[in-house]
């Protein structure tokens, strides 16, 4: 019994810490506050130094280290870890020993906060079976965090938009830690950034995560953003969060988008992420505005948008709208794409085309 509470006490110290190397470690509970702890913290570094903590994080699959931190060959799934500083940062460790991947359940994520001159440089989010190789820094680790206190606490650094490199270091990585989130202050932190009150670039990033990690909450944000939203650009942004969710209302959506939004580019957006989206059931809402809608620019989009079909699907509707479309300029854009198709479909009709 003994052996057994010692190997879950292990396995819950090894969820809440990273697996880290080549850093001054040191380990503190949060009693009086997240920003009251961290600032403590940071006020004691004039150089730098990296905080961070767990949270639980969204059901799904959460593979965060660096680009290169995969094992190559099919099938590899094992991280090698990453180095996050000096030249080397943001290159795979090839020294780190793999650990298992969960696959399934939410499972933990680490935030982590890059402090210089006692200020925030940049956040970083990194899933729990991901080495980490400190650069030498000290690495101050955060014990109980609630999460409720974490995505205020990134709200604020979400809010930082003062140029591109806060929004590249800051801001943005702060929307997608908070949108992995397992707690409903994520989905109420993200409907405020999409509010109409808030900068229109931030507005932007939050609609995809708001799709792509938020289900159903978040598709009922976006379907609001899309049929009440005055900014043409955040519709825009929202139809391809629409396009990467998992909720299936989406799709009848996206098309009541490309059929009614007052504004032919937004209708010309959504017809090409339906493309992506939907198969058949894209392809007919994309065949009816090609005959019913009134501007000859969106109907060029949407046969741009049988084009992005797999070809068994969009090879035959474009030869059907260059053999009986009605508008010249349609039908030619048909023929365009039917010709960098490379399709033998396209080759035959061109044959009947120029030799009847």
């Amino acid at each position: 019994m003994r052996a057994v509470l010692f190997l879950a006490a292990a396995g819950l110290a090894w969820a809440q810490q990273p697996r880290i190397t080549n850093a001054k470690f040191d380990t503190r509970a949060v009693a009086a506050g997240l920003e009251r702890e961290f600032q403590s913290i940071a006020a004691a570094h004039d150089g730098a130094a990296w905080i961070g903590y767990a949270v639980h994080a969204i059901p799904g699959q959460h593979q965060m280290c660096c680009y290169s931190s995969f094992e190559d060959g099919a099938g590899s799934r094992c991280c090698r870890g990453c180095a996050l500083e000096g030249a080397r940062a943001g290159a795979a460790v090839s020294g780190a020993t793999p650990a298992p991947i969960q696959l399934e359940g939410g499972g933990d994520i680490f935030v982590l906060f890059r402090i210089e001159n006692r200020a925030v440089d940049r956040i970083r989010t990194f899933s729990a079976d991901c080495e980490l190789d400190g650069g030498g820094l000290p690495f101050h680790w955060l014990t109980g965090v609630p999460a409720a206190e974490s995505v205020t606490f990134l709200t604020r650094f979400a809010r930082d938009e003062a140029d591109d490199e806060g929004r590249h270091r800051r801001s943005e990585p702060a929307i997608a830690a908070i949108a992995l989130h397992a707690d409903s202050a994520a989905d109420q932190a993200l409907e405020t950034l999409v509010t109409p009150s808030q900068p229109e670039s931030l507005r932007e990033k939050a609609t995809f995560w708001l799709g792509s990690a938020r289900s159903h909450r978040g598709y009922e944000v976006l379907r609001r953003i899309v049929a009440q939203d005055p900014s043409e650009h955040v519709r825009e942004k929202a139809i391809f969060g629409l396009s990467v969710t998992t909720e299936p209302e989406a799709v009848a959506t996206m098309i009541e988008v490309a059929k009614n939004d007052r504004s032919t580019h937004v209708r010309g957006q959504a017809l090409f992420w339906l493309a992506h989206k939907a198969g058949q059931k894209a392809a007919t809402a994309i065949t009816a505005v090609i005959d019913s809608d009134p501007d000859t620019d969106v109907k060029k989009k949407a046969v741009f948008a049988l084009q992005q079909l797999p070809p068994d699907e969009g090879v035959p509707l474009l030869i059907q709208v260059a053999r009986g479309n009605k508008n010249p300029a349609v039908r030619k854009q048909a023929m365009f794409w039917l010709g960098q198709s490379q399709d033998p479909r396209a080759v035959q009709f061109f044959e009947e085309i120029l030799l009847r």
